[in-house]
């Protein structure tokens, strides 16, 4: 694992190893998720990859017919 410095700007460069692993392109998303004192780094799939990610769920029944007094 390679330790990166953060910039006087906040930016920091993701190793070249890294970008290679995960195969990261200039424009893609990632997100930073703080947990447990710890910050994760999350890559963030274009919604193009959740075309049909729901094909064939069942519809009925999703909400009910009633709505819940208040």
């Amino acid at each position: 694992m390679e330790a990166v410095t953060i910039s006087s700007k906040f930016q920091v460069v993701i190793p070249r190893e890294v970008r290679r692993q995960f195969d990261l392109k200039p424009g893609q998303k990632i997100m930073f998720i703080p947990y447990n004192g710890t910050l994760r780094v999350v890559i963030v799939p274009p919604i193009e990859k959740a075309r049909g990610m729901l094909k064939g769920i069942d519809s009925k029944n999703i909400r009910e017919e009633v709505d819940e007094e208040r």
